[in-house]
């Protein structure tokens, strides 16, 4: 079994053209679990193991500190160690030792040896607009970069958010002409969730993200921003030759002006570092890019909810009645633009507006129509002793066409008490 990181480096060697026994070589693992994963095209299922704990652990982190300052010898840290207390072997220290210095070097190869379709880079900067009655507030700029050939994509967001952050990549990708091996990130917290023993631990939603176009991820080590420095200067670059004097009125027509100046100006410069028009070059490396799926990946905030026994379910303030078949169920809310789809598993039980304000209770008159018949059903069957869990909630007058309530309406009829009026 392998982890996340291993199967993207499996599937974009793959997308190079790499061999099964090369990649299996390249990478130091089996052929065979090359070849399975390769077949399987997805992610790796996890069982929970107990990680052996190891005599070094307590000095990693004063190891990558030393190395951090100075390229110090493994003889020089363990000499250290031992009067630090370490009663482990040399050996143990000299490869982890050697592990951080690949790790360093292999993040320097990123940044300065860039090959067609290998690497892109991203990050956000921050803007002020000074709007009516010189009252300030901040947009986010999204920028994309492809290392070889400089070609900048980017877009104005009034928040940075993960569905913001996600749909921005699906249009980078398309804009760019395909997707490159991999994306080197700061770190974000829509990116990364955290180091541990030296490791990163990716967002999950992120990772499934990433899959599902075929690109690595990578992160820079922490504080160190020259290693996106790609895409640093392109960021000065935008905010200098595009933002400076730029007049701002609206999100949707400062994004116009940016992608026609993009059109225009950025991707059509000769580029002060490879001395060539990025146009040329980036024609050349849309060859190497890989192509985005076919479909695109669903960007919605997906948040889990359970279906009380008034039929409803709370989300920002707000309730949605949902059929009563999922009462006491959790459902996953897809949010989006406004609109709010609820699933049970693959089911989809409806869709609603996003109710404005709060307090508000949005409905399905079909929903109360379909428990008030299943209820008379279960009473001619059963006796008119049922059904009290769903009792107050339905009556013959229920919603003849209004769909939206004061919740207060509700919670009267909840109780037992009050004739529905329209």
């Amino acid at each position: 079994m392998v982890t996340m990181e291993v199967l993207m480096d499996i599937l974009v060697l793959a997308r190079q053209g790499y061999s099964v026994r090369a990649i299996a070589r390249k990478l130091g693992i089996h052929r065979k679990t090359v070849k399975k994963y390769l077949e399987a095209g997805g992610p790796p299922v996890y069982r929970k193991r107990k990680r052996k704990g190891s005599i070094l652990d307590p000095y990693r982190g004063v190891i990558r500190d030393w190395l951090a300052e100075d390229n110090f010898r493994a003889t020089w840290i363990y000499e250290r160690l031992r009067s630090l207390g370490y009663t482990g072997s040399y050996d143990t220290v000299k490869s982890y030792v050697r592990e951080v210095k690949e790790q360093a070097s292999r993040i320097a190869y990123v940044r300065f040896e860039t090959i067609p379709g290998e690497q892109g880079q991203m990050d956000w900067g921050d803007f002020q607009v000074v709007g009516p009655g010189g009252r300030i507030s901040t947009v986010y700029l999204f920028v994309f970069v492809l290392g070889y050939s400089r070609a900048l994509y980017g877009e104005f967001v009034p928040r940075c958010t993960m569905e913001a952050f996600l749909d921005a990549h699906i249009r980078a990708f398309a804009y760019l002409g395909g997707v490159p091996a991999e994306v080197l990130y700061d770190n974000m917290k829509h990116v990364v969730r955290g180091r541990k023993d030296g490791r990163v631990e990716f967002n999950v939603e992120f990772l499934h993200f990433a899959h599902h176009y075929r690109f690595r991820p990578r992160a820079c080590p922490p504080y160190s921003p020259w290693v996106k420095g790609k895409v640093e200067r392109p960021m000065d670059y935008i905010r200098e030759r595009f933002w400076r004097g730029y007049p701002f009125e609206s999100m949707e027509k400062t994004n116009r002006d940016l992608l026609r100046w993009l059109d225009e100006t950025a991707n059509e410069r000769v580029h002060g570092t490879h001395g060539q028009p990025v146009r040329v070059r980036w024609e050349r490396e849309k060859l190497s890019l890989g192509k985005p799926p076919p479909v695109a990946y669903d960007t919605s905030v997906k948040v889990f909810r359970k279906v009380y026994r008034d039929c409803r379910i709370r989300y920002n303030g707000n309730r949605y009645v949902l059929p009563h078949h999922v009462v006491g169920k959790r459902v996953m809310l897809k949010v989006k633009g406004g609109t709010i789809r609820f699933f049970h598993d693959d089911e989809l039980l409806v869709t609603y507006a996003e109710a404005q304000g709060k307090g508000q209770v949005v409905s399905n008159p079909f929903f109360y129509e379909q428990l008030r018949r299943d209820r008379e059903q279960g009473r001619r069957k059963y006796g008119r002793g049922k059904g009290k869990a769903t009792r107050g909630l339905a009556s013959s007058s229920l919603f003849p066409q209004v769909q939206h309530r004061p919740l207060a309406h509700y919670e009267q009829l909840v109780q037992g008490g009050g004739i529905w009026k329209s």
